[in-house]
């Protein structure tokens, strides 16, 4: 049972993570969640990515440089943190992009010097741009790419188009599945049936892996993915596996048990979870601190708990 203090906690929070409480959690009408959403824009998180994103200083710049002050991360933020998608000056940015970061193989590609698009990056693409609406023609090209990049084992690597990889990688394969998962939802067509096969394989791909384990010899594949951060990037952990499971309504399955398990035990005795990593790089702004109680990991740990259950 959901303890009433720590929803209390979480509403003291960003008005990101209030909304994201009501809509998960405490499931809200809807009215008191458009209110919410619509403040996001206006205050806190939301109003700090939006100038991130239109300073005039470096992380307004460039689509995907520097690391992690660039656009592209800032939109998949954007996307994440629940602004309204009808943001004016947030299309006019992926009208640029669309136009200007194609690659000869049809993906986006912001590296001047690599030919080969990166898959993982226009998974990342596919996620914001479906969630703020970009003309489905634009997104013809980043399908068709991306669908090339469907490797025989279920998911997908950056690094098969570049280096011959012959084995998915997590990493990769949660960020198109989630790029997939939301072109769905919003209601896109083209090639739709091929994206969701490669979708369900990228699925079973993670199930055989238990989340986190080698499918060969039962071994941890990387201790980093058992520890919970945010935002998440590019990186896998099985925290962000569970919240995509939730949030495509995958069924309970008995392999994401060890996984669940591993999240019931992390949760500390005030009920919170704490923030256990954060990547190298340089950030727009600081969300939360390491070693401290975190909203994002308490929101979506609930919201996993309270839906993933057999």
């Amino acid at each position: 049972m959901t303890s009433t203090k720590v929803i209390d906690w979480l509403l003291k929070g960003d008005v990101v993570i209030q909304y994201q409480t009501h809509r998960d959690i405490l499931e809200s009408d809807l009215n008191s969640l458009k209110a919410l959403r619509t403040r996001i824009q206006f205050e806190g998180w939301g109003k700090q990515f939006l100038n991130s994103l239109y300073s005039n200083g470096h992380g307004g710049q460039g689509f995907y440089q520097s690391k992690w002050i660039n656009k592209h991360y800032a939109l998949l933020e954007l996307k994440n943190i629940s602004i309204a998608p009808d943001n004016r000056e947030i299309k006019e940015t992926l009208s640029s992009i669309f136009k200007y970061e194609k690659g000869p193989d049809g993906g986006i590609n912001p590296s001047r010097t690599i030919k080969q698009s990166d898959v993982c990056i226009n998974g990342m693409v596919l996620n914001y741009a479906s969630y703020f609406g970009v003309n489905q023609a634009n997104l013809h090209s980043i399908i068709d790419f991306i669908l090339l990049q469907h490797m025989n084992d279920g998911g997908f690597n950056c690094r098969f188009n570049r280096k011959g990889a012959v084995h998915s990688s997590l990493h990769s394969t949660i960020s198109v599945i989630e790029g997939i998962l939301e072109y769905s939802k919003n209601g896109y067509s083209y090639r739709l049936s091929e994206l969701q096969e490669a979708e369900n394989k990228s699925r079973e791909f993670i199930l055989q892996h238990r989340l986190f384990k080698s499918d060969k010899t039962g071994e941890i594949i990387d201790n980093k993915m058992l520890m919970f951060s945010y935002p998440s990037r590019w990186r896998y952990d099985v925290l962000r596996a569970l919240d995509y499971f939730h949030l495509g309504d995958v069924p309970y399955d008995p392999r994401m048990q060890e996984a669940i398990d591993l999240i019931k035990m992390k949760q500390s005795a005030d009920g919170t979870w704490p923030m256990q990593a954060k990547y190298p790089g340089e950030v727009h702004f600081e969300m939360e601190k390491v070693g401290e109680p975190s909203r994002w990991n308490t929101l979506r740990a609930l919201r996993i708990l309270k839906n993933s259950m057999p």
